[in-house]
């Protein structure tokens, strides 16, 4: 199947509708690698093949870091780099022994971005996100170094990925205080599972018309239908397949698990049913089509069979009783909403 493409906010330029996420790429949980670089390079072929366009990473994805953006840059050596939308973000250390190894001061960014376009084997970088507000470096510093980035054709465009939403308020207040390029697309943690958690972001968003790219469309897997609860009394107990992120990140239940959770999968999977399709398109489709905002979810795959089947929500379309249907499973029989935890 062809992906078709979407106007990223106001960038003035399109993407494939939906975005190839690389965190997986060579990093190590639990004593794996997630994805090795043969498959990386796999993955990526099957994307391009689709018709993708849009891939994201960052400086410290892989073990070690930089290795995600180390396995693009040779992959996009061997192809045309104009017709690729390359993102990429900023704030963590690379290095914990540096005493300035992170954060958004001028010094940081400069420094990594320098390293960011050396791995990635380009001169530019299409967009380039922070990765987390930093509260010690005052924001005046962190947009005018970032402006100065865009006046230079370094980077084209700016992003912000997760934060508050008085921070992304204060950062579009300042850009538009003092004339720096402002930010044009946001990366929140956002999926079928999280939205009153993100409304307020996601109504600047709306309102400054930035493009939202979610990260973790499928709540780190959990969307997909492949956990069967194991404890009706307790939301986190599950099984899953071996190797799976919930046998292998300790972090996964307090980020993905809860009664709320349960309650919307129930929902994805009854129209997964109705459609012939499968619950990660549902839930992929379902951030597709929301209404407010240009929704472009990130997605990621272990392999190129994982990433054809969830390429496969570019191919359905939701009803807007089905869409509701997702959107009240998150209400008990009260209208309230069901707790997250």
């Amino acid at each position: 199947m062809d992906l078709g493409t979407r106007s990223l906010g106001g960038t003035g330029i399109d993407v494939s509708e939906l975005c190839f996420g690389t965190w997986r790429f060579g990093r190590e949980t639990g004593g794996q690698t997630e994805t090795t670089k043969q498959e990386a390079h796999a993955i990526l072929d099957r994307f391009a093949a689709a018709g993708g366009t849009f891939i994201d990473t960052a400086n410290v994805y892989g073990t070690p870091s930089g290795t995600a953006e180390r396995w693009i840059g040779e992959w996009l050596s061997e192809r045309d780099r104009d017709r690729f939308v390359i993102a990429s973000k900023v704030y963590f250390t690379m290095d914990e022994s540096h005493p300035n190894g992170n954060g958004l001061s001028r010094r940081h960014i400069r420094r990594q971005i320098d390293g960011t376009l050396q791995r990635l084997g380009t001169d530019y970088l299409d967009l380039y996100y922070i990765h987390r507000w930093d509260p010690t470096t005052p924001i005046e510093e962190t947009m005018s170094t970032l402006d100065a980035l865009v006046s230079e054709g370094r980077v084209m465009y700016l992003g912000a990925s997760t934060m508050a939403a008085w921070q992304l308020m204060k950062a579009i207040g300042t850009a538009r205080e003092h004339g720096y390029e402002p930010f044009r697309v946001t990366q929140p943690l956002f999926h079928a599972g999280y939205y009153h958690d993100v409304e307020a972001y996601l109504d600047v968003c709306a309102a400054e018309g930035l493009a939202v790219c979610p990260y973790s469309p499928l709540a780190g897997g959990f969307l997909t239908g492949k956990y069967t609860r194991a404890d009706p009394e307790d939301p986190t107990a599950v099984t899953g397949p071996d190797g799976s992120r919930a046998s292998i990140d300790e972090r996964f239940a307090d980020f993905y698990l809860s009664e709320r959770g349960w309650a919307v999968l129930a929902a994805v999977e009854a129209i997964a049913e109705e459609l012939g399709a499968t619950p990660a398109q549902v839930a992929v489709r379902w951030l597709m089509e929301y209404p407010d905002a240009p929704v472009i979810p990130i997605i990621g795959a272990r392999d190129p069979d994982q990433l054809t089947d969830t390429l496969g929500a570019a191919a359905i379309e939701l009803s807007p009783a089905q869409y509701d249907r997702i959107m009240q499973a998150r209400y008990d029989a009260d209208g309230r909403i069901i707790r997250s935890g």
